[in-house]
C-alpha cells in the first residue's frame, strides 16, 4: 500500500519509546482504531474480540503497537476524516429535511429535534469509532430514517411512540460482528421510524447479490 504507514511505524518515527507505560487514553485510541478496522472489513469478529481484550490489558506502548501493526494509519482517520470524535451532535429542523450521508464520523450521542420533516442517517459508509450511539429523539411528524449495514444493531426499547410507527425492512443478519449498537430513546408523535438495509444497486440485482442487511432488537 503506497502512501500508507502502519501505526507501529508511526510510533518509531515519532521517537516514542515502546517501553513507555500506556495510559487509558492510549488504550482508548487503539480500541477506536480496531473498531474502525473491523467496520471496514479488515478484521474478523474473532480477531476484533481478541485484539480488544489485549488492548484493554496492555501495559506498554509496545504492546499496543503490535495490535495495529498490520493496519494502515488511514484506518484511524477513515480516509482523511479527523480522528477526533465529537461527543454530542445536535440536529434541529422544522418543516424541512436533514441528512447525514457518505463517510461521516458517528458521535457518541445525537440529539434530534424535528417537526414535520424527515431526518436521514445513512450508516452504510459512516465511520464508527465507538461501540454505541445513543439517539435522543424529539420528533413530531415526519420520519427518522436509518440506513444500516452489517454489524449495526438498532435498539428501540427506550423509544416512546404516540400515533407513530416503527418499521423495519430487509432481512435480519446475525452473522456479522456487531461494530455499532444504536440506542433510540425519547419520543416520536404522528410520524414514523424506518430502519432498513441498503438497497441493491443495479449490478447487485443483476448478480443476485444481497445488499447490506440489518439487525434489530426491541
Amino acid at each position: 500500500m503506497s502512501g500508507e504507514r502502519s501505526h507501529a511505524e508511526e510510533f518509531a518515527g515519532s521517537g516514542a519509546s515502546l517501553q513507555l507505560r500506556a495510559s487509558h487514553a492510549d488504550r482508548d485510541r487503539v480500541v477506536d482504531v480496531l473498531r474502525i478496522a473491523a467496520g471496514d472489513g479488515r478484521l474478523t469478529s474473532d480477531e476484533l474480540d481478541e485484539r480488544l481484550e489485549a488492548a484493554l490489558s496492555a501495559r506498554t506502548m509496545g504492546e499496543l503497537s503490535v495490535l495495529t501493526a498490520d493496519l494502515p494509519a488511514a484506518a484511524a482517520t477513515a480516509g482523511g476524516l479527523p480522528a477526533e470524535v465529537k461527543d454530542v451532535v445536535r440536529i434541529e429542523q422544522q418543516g424541512s429535511s436533514a441528512r447525514r450521508v457518505g463517510r461521516w464520523v458517528v458521535p457518541r450521542q445525537m440529539e434530534i429535534c424535528s417537526s414535520w420533516g424527515d431526518v436521514t442517517l445513512d450508516f452504510t459508509q459512516a465511520v464508527t469509532a465507538r461501540s454505541t450511539l445513543r439517539i435522543d429523539l424529539d420528533m413530531r411528524g415526519g420520519a427518522l430514517i436509518l440506513l444500516t449495514r452489517p454489524g449495526l444493531v438498532v435498539d428501540t426499547d427506550s423509544l416512546a411512540t404516540g400515533y407513530a410507527k416503527v418499521k423495519t425492512r430487509g432481512a435480519v443478519d446475525t452473522g456479522a460482528p456487531v461494530t455499532l449498537r444504536i440506542e433510540l430513546a425519547g419520543h416520536i408523535r404522528y410520524g414514523r421510524v424506518v430502519v432498513r438495509a441498503q438497497r441493491r444497486t443495479f449490478r447487485q440485482w443483476l448478480l443476485r447479490r444481497p445488499a447490506a442487511h440489518l439487525s434489530l432488537t426491541g
